[in-house]
């Protein structure tokens, strides 16, 4: 890895993997079996929050308990999961992650997507090989990204914190990343509206290629 060159940790839902209104479509779904009302786009990215059960409050006015989130969880997964197969890489990203390991620069994959069955999916969009590695969520799902993200550092064997800069569509992303003490660049076409990006305090960007410029120029 070069003296200034950023070692990327992408996301995948809503940043590399194009699949928001999945997303939506499973939530509303799930929500009308659960006897929730159905959510826009708009409403979602004002509302949405990890870990997860924090977003339900926001909805219900209550946290879950552990028994009704083990069931809302796998309502929603079981909706979505019907629906990933049909999505796409987000627009430019393939070409985005071969041209930076075409350069020799290095990047992971950090997803809070069950380790199971984020494997084969980035396999199945011939994108694994630019990774150095892939790691999605172990365990529960109601937690946020930071302990995976201080499991993921470690694995990543000769790259130091202050060179690493996560690109993900949370400012879950942003928090993991500062745990650790990296950097962040966050993307407006995923779970998040704009100005709840913006409370995070970091850069946040409208496409994957200013990502990449950003997080260069962060490192520099």
């Amino acid at each position: 890895m070069g003296k200034y060159t950023a070692h990327l940790v992408w996301d995948w839902n809503g940043t590399l993997f194009d699949d928001i209104h999945a997303v939506i479509e499973a939530t509303n779904a799930s929500f009308a079996e659960l006897g929730l009302d159905p959510i826009t786009l708009e409403r979602y990215r004002d509302l949405y929050c990890v870990p997860v059960p924090l977003f339900y409050e926001r909805l219900i006015g209550r946290l879950p308990t552990d028994d009704e989130w083990a069931i809302m969880d796998a309502v929603f997964h079981r909706h979505y999961w019907l629906r990933a197969e049909a999505c796409g890489l987000t627009i430019g990203a393939a070409e985005l992650l071969a041209e930076r390991r075409s350069e020799g620069h290095t990047q992971s994959l950090l997803s809070l997507a069950p380790h199971e069955h984020l494997v084969p999916i980035v396999r199945r969009h011939g994108i694994e090989e630019h990774f150095v590695r892939v790691d999605g969520r172990t365990g529960g799902s109601h937690a946020g990204k930071t302990e995976h993200m201080v499991r993921h550092l470690a694995a990543l064997e000769g790259v130091r914190a202050d060179r690493i800069v996560v690109i993900g569509d949370a400012a879950d992303d942003a928090v993991a990343a500062a745990h650790v003490g990296a950097k962040a660049v966050l993307y407006t076409g995923g779970s998040h509206s704009r100005s709840s990006l913006e409370s995070a305090r970091v850069p946040v960007v409208d496409t994957l290629a200013e990502a990449v410029a950003v997080a260069e120029e962060l490192v520099a």
